[in-house]
């Protein structure tokens, strides 16, 4: 080959190469996240290390524990995928050399909605961690400054970014457990969706113009909700073997959540805000188990038994199992929920398009 022709082929490819990337821009330049261990990409884990044997978490994808309540990759690692960002850095865990122009996580595993003073006040058992919904807020607000440098940068940057304001809310649920009765326990709703929404509120003061609001998961088909209640009523449970009442509850905190978020989009009709229905498009996982590749003798059974301990236990192929450890999902269960809300059809209104396929 001369060199004029290996010069052309070179220009051209550059071209070429050129042309495809400014036809396909990336639909968001950056994710912001906040939430619990369903999301929570190495906050926890940074602060409490060493955590406690964590092997076999982080088995089947990183090969190593990656920090994640998971087997592999969680939800917002296969968004981050389908819209060519990387996985997002964890606020405590971030180093010189990553670039948070392309967003942060500052979910927490064991975080509540509710904050540590609520808990104090009304003499309940306190959180796991006292990194609250409104605590991850203030993370943000500290790293802001390094994010962009005015008002102007900082309305053009979060123009091109999304934020996800949860999951979130579960951990307060079962920290109410045991003060409360499942009918009691809907006396808390007003408080968590009154933060989410407050959070939410913040944020678009900030300069957030599309933010991700999701509901919760069925609490009442998780493992992990199964064994502690453990009912031996048959009239507890659907004909799919999960819990109503808990069931029942999610899906009054997700209709108050809603409602709430209608009331932002009246407030700022210049806001994009996106519902993630997880409870919708992870229960069907369970309904038909056997439609997306599951064991259907063992949708409530979680894979890793004894998970983080020294006599951890794991079934012999993750990919057939919804949960993975009690209260947290597969790797496939999350890739399957993913694929829901960034195809469709979980997600209101939809996402922007994304450049690849969740495969």
């Amino acid at each position: 080959m001369n060199v004029f022709t290996h010069f052309l082929i070179t220009f051209t490819c550059g071209f070429l190469q050129n042309v495809v990337s400014n036809a396909n821009p990336l639909s968001y330049e950056a994710f912001f996240n906040f939430g619990d261990s369903i999301s929570d990409t190495g906050n926890a884990a940074s602060i409490l290390l060493p955590m406690p044997n964590p092997i076999p978490y982080g088995s089947s994808y990183f090969k190593h524990p990656s920090g994640r309540m998971s087997n592999g990759r969680l939800i917002i690692d296969f968004i981050a995928e389908a819209y060519g960002l990387p996985f997002l850095p964890a606020y405590e865990n971030k180093s010189i050399d990553q670039d948070i122009k392309k967003g942060v996580n500052f979910a927490f595993a064991g975080a509540t909605v509710l904050n540590v003073e609520y808990y104090v006040k009304n003499g309940l058992p306190l959180p796991d961690t006292n990194n609250s919904l409104s605590i991850q807020l203030g993370w943000f607000k500290n790293i802001k400054p390094l994010l962009c440098k005015s008002k102007e940068d900082c309305n053009i940057y979060f123009k091109k970014s999304l934020f996800i304001v949860g999951e979130i809310g579960g951990n307060d649920i079962m920290k109410h457990m045991k003060n409360k009765t499942v009918t009691e326990l809907r006396e808390i709703v007003p408080f968590m969706v009154e933060a989410i929404t407050n959070t939410t509120n913040v944020l678009i003061e900030e300069g957030a113009v599309e933010l991700v609001v999701p509901g919760n998961f069925p609490m009442g088909c998780s493992a992990g909700m199964l064994t502690l209640v453990n009912s031996n009523k048959k009239e507890d449970y659907d004909e799919f073997g999960c819990l109503i009442a808990y069931n029942n509850l999610v899906e009054y905190f997700n209709g108050q959540l809603k409602n709430s978020i209608e009331t932002l989009r009246q407030k700022h009709p210049e806001v994009k805000i996106i519902y993630f229905d997880y409870y919708n498009d992870a229960k069907r996982l369970y309904q038909t188990p056997q439609q997306y590749g599951f064991d259907k003798d063992a949708i409530f059974k979680a894979c890793c038994g004894g998970c983080g301990s020294l006599v951890a236990t794991v079934c012999s192929d993750p990919s057939k199992r919804i949960n993975w450890d009690g209260p947290h999902f597969t790797e496939a269960a999350y890739k399957l929920i993913a694929k829901g809300l960034v195809e469709g059809p979980f997600s209101n209104p939809s996402l922007k398009s994304p450049l690849f396929k969740i495969a």
